[in-house]
């Protein structure tokens, strides 16, 4: 076998090794973030009883498998209006259940919000699902929700979009790229550690920065578009990654933000973070940024910071979205 051959096949399995590291560390990442649940995340967490209201599993807005939500519809249904927050559920985009934020959801609702969790094709060895492809999933499913709320006599006037990891990204995407085609407004958007950023020399977590090859693949993998080797060298690979890359479609009327994220993060990067910081500040959006100086993706060390995050996003919801 040639030196050359060898060569190339060396470099066909790092690729391989690097889109693998990356799917499986992020969603070990996510692991780590339930599995290390500080005692305060207590207060933000509730066990579904039918004293909160009425859930409504297993509603369809699509034909495929997957393309199912769940409704949780707060006790008191005599309100003019009620706002909508969705969560989205983690799982490095390859893995996770709308079930698995039920505590989640059913605090949203005992505050008095209709609220749902959304499934999406999750991307696996025999599909090609993308971000980009799940990200116009829950483009498609939004006005489903809504719908079907207001069939059960719960009229949404206001939506607010979070998610955490995989899912904070799509609600990324979806409360700043799709906003302006929601049936009602995007009033608020919170979460942790998603990706919102797609620049080569951001990802050297998974040292991308320094392999053309590698960055070119995962990202085609993400972008659910084929992207070259030479379109990361000569920079085009942006336009093609941009439909998923949040930051990229801040502006002056996006939603306020609240946001946290940790410095170590080995799953996703935290060099993104920092420019979905700069576009907030730049286009003068109401946000909170939250930085956990010792935490990874699970923000598990920076029990104080990252409670105040919580904190921010009761005040951000009572504040955009009054009961």
């Amino acid at each position: 076998m040639s030196a050359n051959v060898k060569e190339k096949k060396g470099r066909a399995l790092f690729v391989g090794l690097c889109v693998l590291v990356f799917l499986l560390a992020f969603g070990a990442g996510v692991v780590s973030k339930f599995a290390i649940a500080p005692s305060w995340s207590k207060e933000y967490s509730v066990v579904w009883s039918d004293e909160i209201g009425t859930l409504k599993a297993d509603l369809s807005y699509g034909d495929g498998d997957a393309n199912k939500f769940d409704l949780y519809l707060p006790k008191d249904n005599g309100k003019g209006n009620y706002g909508l927050a969705v969560y989205l559920h983690a799982g490095g985009f390859t893995m996770g259940d709308k079930a698995d934020d039920r505590n989640t959801l059913a605090w949203l609702c005992s505050k008095g919000y209709v609220a749902a969790g959304i499934n999406y094709t999750l991307r696996t060895e025999t599909n090609e699902a993308s971000v980009l492809s799940q990200s116009n999933e829950i483009k498609a499913a939004v006005p489903k929700v809504i719908e079907a709320a207001e069939a059960f006599g719960y009229h949404i006037d206001k939506l607010t979009m979070a998610g955490g990891s995989a899912g904070h990204a799509l609600a990324m995407i979806y409360a700043y790229r799709d906003a302006k085609e929601s049936p009602v407004p995007v009033v608020f958007t919170y979460g942790a550690v998603g990706p919102s950023s797609f620049y080569q020399e951001d990802w050297g977590i998974f040292g991308l920065d320094r392999n053309d090859e590698a960055c070119a693949l995962l990202f085609s993998v993400m972008a659910g578009v084929e992207i070259s080797a030479e379109e990361i060298r000569d920079g085009s690979y942006l336009e093609k990654v941009k439909p998923i890359a949040a930051a990229e479609w801040v502006n002056e009327n996006s939603a306020p933000t609240v946001v946290a994220y940790g410095t170590h993060d080995r799953a996703q990067p935290f060099l993104a973070s920092l420019r979905l910081k700069s576009a907030l500040e730049e286009n003068g959006v109401d946000f909170r940024y939250f930085e956990c100086t010792h935490s990874g993706h699970g923000l598990q060390n920076d029990g104080k910071i990252s409670r105040q995050w919580m904190e921010a996003v009761v005040e951000y919801l009572g504040k955009y979205m009054p009961i």
